[in-house]
């Protein structure tokens, strides 16, 4: 198996001292860092904006897994991508179908990937033909909108079926109490990258904790 990429999620992090934290995670081995924007709308929490995102540009030259739970994402769309995300992640249930096409080529034409996220009461079999589209497929194993939630095996299920649906080069992520233990289940089951911010940043040692999930 490829090795498994790790965005840890600066939603667990300490927002007075972000580029501190991702440092933390940057020299213990992070591949990704992963960035939740949430609008209060979507979700019922409010985090950031583009203007931190391009604050986290000047400080990391990790890629930006930019996960956005929020409503209209379309509009905010070109924000982001111009603020420095490398990927761009939109809610599946947060957009019309008819328009989820013309939101994944507005996302490429910034010459970065395209995400979907799907939430757990979402099927997998609702955006299979979409995968051929996308660059990565987001499965949520929470309900989004909070950290520090219990990890939903009945969501982590969806993988294998997308999987054997989608082109070789789709990245499957998960996002949702992930730990030591229920990473081992989601990348047997065929996930290829990982989303954990709790687990990692209130680890001990952080660099063990990232290698525990690959």
């Amino acid at each position: 198996m490829s090795e498994i990429i790790i965005s840890p999620s600066i939603l667990s992090a300490d927002f007075a001292n972000l580029e501190r934290d991702i440092k933390a995670v940057e020299k213990a081995g992070a591949d990704w860092i992963h960035v939740d924007v949430m609008d209060g709308h979507f979700v019922p929490n409010i985090t950031i904006g583009s203007p931190v995102v391009k604050s986290l540009r000047a400080v990391t030259d990790l890629p930006l897994d930019v996960h956005l739970m929020i409503e209209n994402p379309e509009k905010y769309i070109e924000p982001f991508a111009k603020a420095g995300a490398d990927i761009i992640t939109f809610h599946y249930e947060a957009v019309a179908t008819e328009n989820i096409q013309s939101i994944i080529d507005n996302i490429k034409s910034f010459g970065i990937k395209a995400g979907m996220s799907i939430k757990p009461k979402t099927s997998a079999d609702e955006i299979l033909k979409y995968l051929p589209q996308l660059d990565m497929l987001l499965v949520m194993t929470v309900e989004p909108g909070f950290g520090g939630q219990k990890f939903m095996q009945d969501c982590a299920e969806k993988i294998p079926t997308i999987k054997a649906n989608a082109p070789d080069n789709l990245i499957i992520q998960v996002d949702g109490g992930i730990n030591a233990e229920t990473a081992k289940i989601c990348t047997n089951l065929g996930a290829t990258s990982l989303v954990a911010g709790n687990y990692i940043y209130k680890a001990e040692d952080i660099e063990q904790a990232i290698k525990s999930l690959r």
